[in-house]
């Protein structure tokens, strides 16, 4: 078992049934809980993704959703081809 301070970010994927839950409800748990990284890959028409980071007693805050590639170097160095992602 993991605790809150041992992650260093959570990746959802939402699907039609879970966006309320994935954008709302396990948002705001996960920023309450310290996470310091949450990013959702959103499947519904062009895939994206939108990374929160934790920003202290406002919990999130949300960068613009990107589709095409995710190019990052928090919390770790990462390029994903988000549309490789259903082939």
């Amino acid at each position: 078992m993991l605790r809150a301070e041992e992650v260093a970010v959570v990746i959802e994927v939402a699907s039609p049934g879970s966006k309320r839950t994935d954008y709302q409800v396990k948002h705001d748990e996960y920023a309450d809980a310290g996470i310091p990284h949450h990013w959702i890959v959103d499947t519904s028409e062009a895939i994206s993704l939108l990374a929160c980071h934790h920003a202290g007693e406002f919990g999130y805050l949300d960068a613009s959703a990107v589709t095409g590639t995710f190019t990052t170097d928090v919390p770790f160095p990462v390029k994903l081809d988000l549309d490789a992602l259903l082939d």
